[in-house]
């Protein structure tokens, strides 16, 4: 089965950016729709952002548009998530997930910056 492995995340101050990036064992493109979700303290895991196989149609939660940018290199095997104008709303895990394997990654923390 193939594995995801999220990186990226990290401390960022309030309006700063961030990318994370998501490492498919294998290929992505077989992997049809991709996806980031984010889960924060006490709250249930939500969808953030979607893409599919070939890359042309992307889909947001209204809380991310205009602010967060998913992409994939099928190349690569690798999907991205570009997020900039961070607020203090964004802090969490943030998971990778293929559908329809229903596969997910381990997480990657974008933690609270002091």
């Amino acid at each position: 089965q193939v594995q995801l492995v999220e990186s990226g995340g990290g401390l960022v101050q309030p309006g700063g950016s961030l990318r994370l990036s998501c490492a498919a064992s294998g290929s992505i493109f077989s992997l049809g729709t991709m996806a980031w979700y984010r889960q924060a303290p006490g709250k249930q895991r939500e969808l953030v952002a979607s893409i599919i196989g070939t890359g042309i149609t992307t889909n947001y939660a209204d809380s991310v548009k205009g602010r967060f940018t998913i992409s994939r290199d099928n190349t690569k095997n690798t999907v991205y998530l570009q997020m900039n104008s961070l607020t203090p709303e964004d802090p969490a895990v943030y998971y990778c997930h293929a559908f329809p394997a229903s596969i997910w990654g381990q997480g990657t923390q974008v933690p609270v910056s002091s």
